[in-house]
């Protein structure tokens, strides 16, 4: 299988490399990330400034690794577009390993989640992939590595629905610890938005984002509460933010009668 391989946290990140040297053991695996952190970064794509690449030698047994100057969307966007030959092009994007959990409502602003999605958006499997740790070790990740390359083989025979990828998060723990896989519905935002305001030493005011956890039932089948009851959520998201329930509504409200014609 070939698999292009991409990130929010760069290039030197401890995660993407464990996750390369995972799956290069048994396919045929490209890099392309950014040249520094993105989290949080969205789907922004880079439009108004130039957008370089350049080729390194390869990370931990991949056939070949890029770093470019973008997004994590930009990564997957030019590399399939732009960067891979014809005969290099990915049966599957994978997005990872993330440092740090990518729950709930909280996916709308992850890097980790939007390079996926770009490999979704033009039609080819893709998966998100996070630790639930803020532990950055190398040897931290190395059990999601092993988890997604064993994933792989159970996808075999799945078909990816259109516009749609997994995220996945691993709980940081022991192997012996995880009570097993649960798939999940997004949960809620993880945390509250609460700002703290503060005064910097030349009496300039700044803050700083200080959420606090939000609780969620034990039982609840939200990939928030399976992480949290030690199990590994995979979640199917999709990017398909239509709410068609409420097309017919609207249009009985504003379009009956011919009211829509208001020009």
């Amino acid at each position: 299988m070939k698999i292009l391989i991409s990130n929010d946290d760069g290039i030197a990140a401890n995660g993407i490399r464990v996750l390369t040297k995972a799956l290069a053991e048994e396919h045929d695996v490209y890099v392309i990330a950014p040249d520094r952190e993105r989290s949080a970064a969205g789907h922004s794509l880079t439009l108004h400034t130039p957008l370089r690449v350049e080729e390194l030698e390869t990370i931990n047994g991949a056939k070949r690794t890029w770093v470019t100057t973008g997004t994590p969307g930009d990564c997957v966007k030019i590399g399939i577009n732009a960067i891979l030959r014809d005969d290099e092009e990915p049966d599957i994007v994978i997005s990872g390993i993330n440092h740090g959990p990518n729950l709930g409502a909280d996916i709308l602003y992850s890097g980790t989640v939007s390079c996926a999605m770009e490999g979704a958006m033009m039609g080819i499997p893709s998966i998100a992939v996070s630790l639930a740790s803020m532990q950055t070790d190398y040897d931290d990740f190395k059990y999601t590595g092993t988890f997604i390359n064993g994933l792989l083989k159970k996808l075999k025979d799945f078909q990816f629905p259109p516009k749609t990828i997994l995220n996945v998060n691993v709980p940081a723990l022991d192997v012996e610890d995880i009570a097993g896989v649960a798939i999940t519905e997004l949960g809620r935002k993880m945390f509250t938005d609460n700002y703290e305001k503060r005064i910097d030493p030349r009496g300039k005011v700044y803050y700083w984002m200080a959420g606090e956890l939000i609780s969620e039932p034990e039982d609840a089948n939200t990939d928030i509460a399976a992480v949290r009851n030690n199990k590994i959520s995979i979640t199917p998201v999709t990017y398909e933010m239509t709410r068609r329930s409420t097309m017919a509504d609207l249009n009985n409200i504003l379009c009956s009668d011919n009211a829509c014609n208001w020009f």
